[in-house]
């Protein structure tokens, strides 16, 4: 079987936090539509394509002992020979080959965050020592594919369905991290549940772990001009409080913001970043 040489350029990631990419945005990870044609032979029979799908990790088998994959963990390689994802907090980058039914990775390089969630830092230890210049066996049925080194060592995928973009406005966002561009850290769980915003007719609304909130935003070109926030006067203790004061943040002045998929990223002018994922069920109904 011919030889594909797929190489992993380090792009801008640090918008998903993404299996093998480095430093950069998913539009550098590849192609994002269609496959590629590329397959991979496995027990004698031709596995559905590998490029132009997006494979969630689900778990990494090292050692006998099984790892779940925290969430977000993914890798994607292009039509274009390039690859990106991540283990669930750094963005990753590596060489990679194809060739008769086998997939062997270079030494992966990845960026420089540090994730204060110990069980996705953990995991991204774990996977990167498996990932690092050995040859696995692929095998994709269906949905399904598994990556197998000769010493038994199992990374496990699903594929997913490339989803649209949910808009910025009509949706109700539902904040699960607050960060700066090093560093990010997942909400408490006492407030994990109650912080979001929805954007719509020139204003954010929404909840911040505590209080209320409303404030002019007028969205234009990725950029979102903030008005002063409006918030009412419920006094909270310990986290709730902590996490209302990091979110406030975002209302000064003009903040950069991405949505990619069911995902939106929001970086304040003072460095600030916020990440919250789409509930398309709880989002409002688009304005005839």
């Amino acid at each position: 079987m011919h030889t594909q040489r797929l190489t992993l350029t380090l792009t801008a990631l640090a918008s998903a936090g993404l299996l093998l990419t480095a430093c950069g945005t998913e539009s550098g990870a590849g192609s994002e539509g269609g496959s590629g044609g590329r397959s991979v032979e496995s027990s004698g029979e031709t596995g559905a394509a590998l490029t132009g799908v997006r494979w969630n990790v689900e778990s990494l088998t090292l050692g006998g002992k099984k790892h779940d994959a925290p969430d977000g963990a993914y890798l994607k390689i292009g039509e274009d020979g390039r690859a990106g994802g991540s283990f669930g907090c750094n963005s990753v980058g590596a060489d990679v080959t194809i060739k008769d039914g086998t997939v062997e990775f270079g030494q992966p390089l990845t960026t420089k965050r540090a994730c204060t969630d110990d069980g996705r830092m953990t995991f991204e230890k774990n996977a990167l020592r498996a990932l690092g210049e050995q040859k696995f066996t692929a095998k994709v049925a269906g949905d399904r594919m598994t990556l197998t080194t000769a010493k038994g060592d199992r990374v496990a995928f699903t594929s997913q369905p490339a989803e649209p973009d949910a808009p910025l406005t009509g949706t109700k966002w539902q904040v699960n991290s607050v960060g700066d561009a090093r560093t990010t850290a997942s909400l408490p769980k006492a407030v994990a549940d109650k912080v979001h915003l929805t954007f719509e007719d020139g204003k954010v609304r929404g909840n911040l772990g505590c209080n209320d909130v409303t404030a002019k935003a007028e969205a234009k070109d990725g950029r979102i001009t903030f008005g002063a926030p409006a918030t009412t006067r419920k006094l909270c203790q310990g986290e709730a409080m902590t996490t209302e004061r990091k979110l406030l943040k975002i209302f000064d002045g003009t903040a950069r913001y991405e949505v990619k998929q069911g995902t939106l990223k929001i970086t304040a002018a003072d460095g600030t970043v916020i990440g919250a994922n789409a509930d398309r069920e709880g989002s409002a109904k688009p304005a005839k």
